[in-house]
Order: structure tokens, then sequence, then C-alpha cells
């Protein structure tokens, strides 16, 4: 549990979130055409598009925060190492998001594993970065896995992420600006708060 001390020592956590993405994101998302602020402006505009709550497109916007702020991240899989972006990412965010938020984020790449076991022609599907990630995420699930993941709370909105995850690597896609999501992660603040 975050304390309010640790809270206080970021004065805005959305100003902060936003910073991290604009002034880190310009990096390629792997091996993708796109790098990761717009793979994050894309996911979170599926998201919207398919009328998520505010909560939901924050999830989609930073859910990949974890490769951000984890300076052991960078090229991890290319290295065979899974630096666990997902928990990294929604550990960071939790001490200003709340579940509905931080366990979809938490929970995206057990979701990729998920549908890769559940649904068929999925893994045929994945770009060749996400193969190479899953590789050191474990594989896609056994039967027993899948099931035991869909009994998780918010394991729903993790795989409605996943599916947003794998569309946002477009190179031509237009978005709103990452500043048009402000009101967005304000209200998921809020909410978590409450």
């Amino acid at each position: 549990m975050t304390t309010a001390t640790e809270r206080a020592q970021i004065a805005d956590p959305i100003d902060h979130i936003l910073g991290l993405l604009a002034e880190l994101g310009s990096d390629r998302y792997g091996g993708e055409e796109v790098t990761q602020l717009t793979h994050a402006l894309q996911c979170a505009t599926f998201a919207q598009q398919n009328g998520a709550s505010d909560d939901l497109v924050a999830a989609a916007l930073l859910h990949d925060i974890g490769h951000l702020v984890n300076p052991k991240d960078e090229g991890a899989t290319l290295r065979g190492i899974d630096a666990a972006h997902e928990t990294v990412g929604a550990g960071y965010l939790a001490r200003w998001f709340g579940p509905a938020v931080t366990a979809p984020i938490a929970q995206h790449v057990a979701a990729k594993r998920y549908l890769c076991q559940a649904e068929d022609g999925y893994f045929g599907r994945l770009s060749e970065e996400s193969v190479r990630s899953l590789a050191v995420q474990g594989g896609p699930f056994t039967a027993a896995q899948a099931e035991a993941f869909l009994a998780r709370p918010y394991a729903e909105e993790a795989v409605a992420l996943r599916r947003w995850d794998e569309l946002a690597k477009d190179p031509e896609m237009v978005t709103p600006s990452l500043e048009d999501f402000r009101p967005v992660l304000q209200r998921a603040q809020r909410s978590g708060q409450g």
C-alpha cells in the first residue's frame, strides 16, 4: 500500500505520467513499426472507440508504462529475459490508480497467454515481437491455467485490453493527442480513490 508521503513526492501524478509518456515514449515499441507513445495512444483510442470505461481507457493508455519506468527492460526479450513490464507498470501506477486500472495492466500478458490457448488462430495473428515476448513470458496457458485466469477479477477487461494491444501497431493510424487523454486519466484517478 502506498502512503500519503509517497504520493506527495510527485505533486501532480497526471502531469508526471503524461510527461513520462511524452519524454520516454519516442523509442520504438520493440520490433514494431510504431513508438511506445504511438502504441499507447492507439490502444487507448481503440478502447474509447469500443465504449470502454475511463478506467479501461486509462489502462489501455498506460498498459506498457512498465517498459518506460524499468531501466532493466530495454531489449530484455531479445536477451531472452522477461522483465515483467506488466507487474512493474501496475505496481508503479498503484499509488495513484485503483484496481480497475491496474489489474487489467497487470494481467494483459496473462491475457495474451490465455488467448493463445483459448482462441483458434490467435497465435497466428501475433506480430513477430509478440511471439518473441510470449516465449519468455511462459508461452500459451494450459487449459487449467486458462480456466484459472478467467476466474480472476478484471480478466475480461484484460482480454479486451490485450485485443486492442495487438491492433495498436499501425504506423498510419491517426489518434487524439496525449493531452486529449488527460481528463480520462483524471477521472480514472478519482474513481480509484473512492
